[in-house]
């Protein structure tokens, strides 16, 4: 049983298969590849392997057999997602019958008992967190200890590196790749993180982030798999010290929590309940800390848990610090910021170093374009899907749209030329005189990828120049023609 689902359509495919055969040595690309070209979908859809049984089956040969019992322990751990939608929509098919006009009152009561069956059912389960928003911070206490994913070389080289395709994962062998990214930078051995916390914290993450088209949990693991990239290519820990080292990781985790997939612009002048509660000061960064919080308020879910409130203090400060970095309506300001401390940068500076951090994770949250041309250019349709969902609610709504948000004047060349050279590579090619070493694997390929756009651009312009001309040659035949009709009845 095959199932898939594109991240940025509504659209879900089921191919029932008696049978999958693969090499040992067929990669997980070459898998996917496969399938997305036999059902003609694109190269981003997340792609899940079922057996009969419903199991998760995974497509990387890499990973441990496909045993009975290995896959059962997955689907416990990484289930809850669907276990939640579905009780959600029992829960909002009944509940609307109740509101339904003319409704007979047995019919209410039953409808009432139903749900009240339906949430004393769940709550047996353990599970009853998932019923409401508000309460779905709550850790699973029955989270099991199910077999970590055991990382080829070959995959554990790659996450090393701004090339690596995040496209071809599912949400399990992301989860497991970060875990793997808190061990392997030792943050666990030094930190003394209990790592079953570790894993109940991360599968809290997962379910605490909605499923947008562009700020979801793969972008999540997009930038912290990016600012990893960075950890190791900079060697960042020689430089810094491992409380820096788990800020920066862990605020990468963090920084789009609960994002409900409208701005900050919008947030503001629809005057929405974020924007009430904070002021208007970067409503979204500072609910995904708060959301954040929140989250290690949970003792099943504090990852920091052995950490003296000192300690403590300066890792929520430093994590609170990074986050709201994020907003880019701060992004001349840090920016400026920093190029003035870069010339003569003093690591054993606190504030220099603090500025290096916020210049590192911004880097890090908008730097799709440094990645190949096949693993970036989806991400541009997913942001620009976002930003149409935005702007289309703003027209409805009487509120100023953004041109680069409007569907009606924005294409991907436009939107993404000024981005990329007024943005990304300004930032990047400072962030390149600290550290020489990402020109050729980030900044080379931003001057790369703003090229290719302008020549699509170049392309677009004359298509259109082309059209235009064409329409008026149509317009003034047109004319002409209507012109002779009424001179050939009157001549005869």
């Amino acid at each position: 049983l095959c199932s898939s689902k594109s991240y940025y359509r509504s659209l879900s495919l089921f191919l029932f298969l008696r049978s999958v055969v693969f090499s040992r040595f067929c990669s997980p690309c070459d898998i996917k590849e496969l399938f997305c070209t036999a059902t003609g979908l694109s190269r981003n859809t997340t792609i899940s392997l079922l057996d009969s049984t419903g199991a998760m089956v995974s497509i990387d040969p890499t990973m441990p057999n496909n045993s009975e019992r290995y896959y059962r322990h997955l689907c416990l751990a990484f289930k809850i997602n669907e276990l939640k939608t579905e009780v959600t929509n029992r829960l909002a098919m009944l509940e609307k019958r109740v509101e339904l006009e003319g409704m007979k009152v047995v019919e209410i009561e039953k409808c009432r008992s139903d749900i009240k069956k339906l949430r004393e059912e769940m709550a047996s389960r353990n599970n009853s967190s998932f019923l409401d928003d508000n309460k779905k911070l709550t850790p699973r206490r029955d989270v099991p200890s199910y077999p970590k994913y055991m990382l080829s070389q070959q995959t554990i080289d790659a996450l090393r590196k701004p090339t690596f395709d995040v496209w071809l994962w599912e949400s399990n062998e992301m989860l497991s790749c970060l875990e793997h990214m808190y061990h392997d930078l030792g943050l666990v051995k030094d930190f003394n993180i209990n790592p079953i916390t570790l894993k109940r914290w991360l599968l809290c993450i997962h379910d605490n982030y909605r499923n947008n088209p562009f700020h979801n949990f793969r972008h999540c693991f997009c930038v912290t798999q990016m600012m990893y990239s960075m950890i190791c290519l900079c060697n960042l820990q020689e430089k810094f010290t491992q409380v820096d080292i788990l800020i920066l990781m862990t605020a990468a985790v963090c920084h789009d929590l609960d994002h409900p997939g409208y701005n900050n612009t919008y947030q503001i002048n629809a005057r929405t309940e974020l924007a009430v509660r904070y002021n208007d000061i970067s409503p979204l960064e500072n609910h995904h800390c708060a959301v954040a919080f929140q989250i290690f308020s949970q003792s099943d879910c504090n990852i920091f848990a052995n950490f003296d409130p000192e300690a403590f203090k300066q890792i929520r400060q430093g994590t609170i610090t990074l986050i709201l970095a994020t907003d880019m309506a701060r992004h001349g300001e840090i920016l400026d910021s920093f190029k003035q401390k870069v010339d003569n940068f003093d690591f054993t500076n606190e504030e220099h170093v603090t500025c290096l951090k916020m210049v590192l994770i911004k880097c890090c949250d908008i730097s799709n374009e440094v990645r190949p041309m096949e693993v970036a250019e989806p991400w541009v349709d997913c942001l620009l899907e976002e930003y149409f969902m935005q702007s289309d609610r703003e027209k409805v709504e009487g509120l100023p749209v953004a041109p680069f948000m409007d569907r009606e004047k924005v294409t991907k060349p436009t939107a993404q030329i000024g981005f990329i050279k007024f943005v990304l590579i300004p930032m990047f090619e400072t962030v390149m005189k600290l550290f020489p070493q990402i020109e050729e694997v980030m900044v080379q390929p931003l001057r790369e990828s703003r090229d290719r756009y302008e020549e699509l651009k170049q392309i677009d312009d004359a298509m259109n120049e082309v059209s235009s001309k064409l329409k008026k040659h149509i317009l003034l035949n047109q004319r002409e023609a209507s012109q002779d009709v009424p001179q050939a009845q009157a001549m005869h």
